[in-house]
């Protein structure tokens, strides 16, 4: 069937989107905050004086890592010593100085285990002179892997696949990943010894706890461990999870570091969805509409909180109609989808069809959710657009939206629909967006 959502609304939906999108383009926050004046490298407060340091080494992995390694190069230039980027995103081009390696996402396979064991080898080369720059994205969890001892490849790919479909949240799926892998929560700090290290890093994890995203390879582990294995089990997850994984886990006790053992590192949070949605913002106003931003931490269980903010924004509408301007409404978050049906979909094109259901035949209210990454799931989409009538359309060919919503087939729901959002992947990760409009 044709598209339900109008061109011209898809298109104002497009304009906010791509302005979040704008602002967390990872070459423009590298190249923003990484500057070199006076042989100085100078990143927010902080000064580093280039000529103290014999070799400057670029490690960059994740879904940015691509365009993060090319800001990198364009201010610091023959400065580098040696680089590579490890990315689930093809190359575009040759960076001058840098190797580039393609990895996987969301799930690990031995490309994963290959990039971390280069990059290995590059730390194993650095000594107490030297300076190494870490380029940290989201994705960085599986793109490079490197499984405990006692652990196979097997084991952490079923424990990762297990852990996605769980409905844990990501702080509980990374301090798990933390526990079986050697190079998580620090672990690359070892490696790194005794050089000075820095990590610029674009977050895709709500608030930015820098040692959530990409699991904290290059920060020491915090993380409450027997919370997250209580979630787990309490999930019914433990029991599917591979034999040596849950020896591993139920005899763990946490990884100690001496200091002496670690490299100093200071750490610096370069992007993130926050500063996408104020980008959205100010996009959205110099459309014309009367904007706000609702929540920038969303989380929780998607269909649940899809269903929360249709209801908020029923209650919305009502309260302000007739408008004096039309309204943008304004989310960034991630939630989780508990994954029991067998459809195809992701947590945004799952999001867009709990909140489709919610506004069932409500006039004048159109959304998009989407993923800044542009991948929403195991799917080629962003995510997908709706609005009051989605799933009246979409029934009248026989497609049932409580069905498919069921069955976790939010992308098949919306390819029937035509309102897919698809853009490939973007090269960035600052979590996801929803932009919901209130026409007049």
């Amino acid at each position: 069937m044709g598209m339900i959502i109008e061109d011209k609304i898809k298109v104002t939906l497009d304009r906010i989107y791509d302005a979040a999108l704008k602002a967390a383009r990872p070459y423009d926050c590298v190249t923003k905050n990484l500057t070199v004046t006076d042989d100085f490298l100078n990143i927010s407060e902080k000064k580093y004086k280039l000529n103290n340091y014999k070799n400057i080494f670029i490690i960059s992995f994740g879904k940015a890592a691509y365009d993060m390694a090319k800001g990198a190069e364009k201010i610091l230039k023959n400065k580098i010593s040696k680089g590579i980027v490890v990315s689930n995103t093809r190359i575009h081009e040759d960076i001058p100085r840098f190797r580039f390696l393609e990895s996987t996402h969301p799930v690990p396979d031995k490309r994963s285990i290959d990039g971390a064991r280069e990059i290995i080898k590059i730390l194993n080369t650095s000594d107490e002179n030297d300076l190494i720059i870490f380029l940290v994205s989201g994705g960085g969890s599986s793109i490079i892997a490197l499984p405990e001892e006692g652990l196979s490849l097997d084991d952490k790919k079923t424990t990762t696949e297990i852990l996605l479909k769980s409905g844990a949240d990501i702080n509980t799926i990374n301090t798990i990943r933390k526990n079986i892998s050697s190079i998580k929560g620090g672990g690359l700090l070892k490696y790194s010894y005794p050089s000075e290290v820095i990590t610029l890093i674009m977050s895709d994890v709500v608030g930015d706890h820098i040692d959530v995203i990409a699991s904290g390879p290059t920060v020491p582990d915090k993380s409450d461990f027997d919370t997250a294995w209580k979630e787990i089990v309490r999930l019914g997850v433990s029991e599917k999870l591979p034999t040596r994984v849950v020896a591993r886990l139920e005899s763990i006790s946490k990884k100690k570091f001496k200091k002496s053992d670690l490299s100093e590192n200071q750490t610096f949070v370069i992007g993130n969805n926050l500063k996408s949605l104020k980008s959205a913002k100010e996009r959205a106003e110099e459309l014309g509409y009367d904007t706000r931003i609702l929540n920038s931490e969303v989380i929780g269980e998607t269909k649940l909180v899809a269903k929360d903010l249709a209801t908020e924004i029923i209650k919305i509408k009502k309260q302000y109609m007739p408008l004096e301007k039309p309204l943008c409404l304004i989310i960034g978050g991630e939630t989780t989808v508990k994954v029991k049906g067998k459809g195809l979909g992701g947590r945004n094109s799952e999001f867009a069809l709990a909140f489709a259901i919610a506004i069932k035949n409500e006039s004048k209210i159109s959304a998009l959710f989407a993923g800044t990454d542009g991948i929403d799931g195991p799917t080629p989409a962003a995510g997908a657009y709706c609005n009051g009538n989605t799933i009246t359309e979409v029934e009248k060919i026989g497609v049932d939206g409580e069905d498919k919503l069921l069955d976790n087939d939010s992308y098949t729901f919306f390819h029937e629909a035509g309102d897919l959002k698809i853009t490939g992947p973007s090269g960035t990760n600052v979590n996801d967006i929803g932009i919901i409009l209130i026409d007049k």
